[in-house]
């Protein structure tokens, strides 16, 4: 059985040191986040400036709740994104590489799962604004299925010949 720093396909594909396989991962995953954390900060902004528009103060209660939780998702997002780099930050030095890399492979996942769900709100709030209620409850049914499909997929392909796919 393989650690969570090394599987099979890296085993058998590279020739590197755990050192070296523990920089490589890392560099990865701060990859990953910058383009996670892109797209949060566009979706942030979006958000920010949906409450300075004219026609916010028309929304009703539940629309305000609907926003005002999107808007803590995407906090949450952005500060779950932020942490690997103050962990690494934290452990710079402290030759426990491998146990850092565990940590941001487990923040970038809580982080992936934050911003699909603030994606299906945005998308939800979007629908439920501009059409209705039920047009956003369809769209957020739909983001559902399609995110449930594209990770089935993806968990799908890590397990085929026990590789992950990189």
């Amino acid at each position: 059985m393989t650690s969570d720093t090394e599987h099979p396909a890296e085993a058998r594909g590279r020739s590197e040191t755990a050192d070296q396989r523990a920089d490589r991962r890392f560099t990865d995953i701060l990859q990953e986040l910058r383009v996670t954390l892109t797209g949060t900060q566009l979706t942030s902004g979006f958000l920010l400036a949906v409450a300075f528009q004219s026609g916010f103060k028309d929304l009703t209660h539940d629309l305000r709740v609907h926003y005002l939780v999107l808007v803590g998702l995407a906090a949450l997002a952005t500060v779950l994104g932020l942490t690997p780099v103050l962990v690494h930050r934290l452990n710079s030095g402290k030759q426990i590489k491998d146990r850092v890399v565990r940590v941001a492979n487990r923040l970038l996942i809580a982080t992936l799962v934050v911003v699909s769900l603030l994606v299906i709100g945005v998308t939800s709030f979007i629908f439920e604004v501009v059409v209705s209620a039920v047009a956003g409850l369809w769209a957020a049914a739909v983001s559902v299925v399609v995110l449930l499909v594209l990770w089935g997929i993806a968990a799908a392909a890590h397990r085929i010949d026990g590789e992950s796919v990189h």
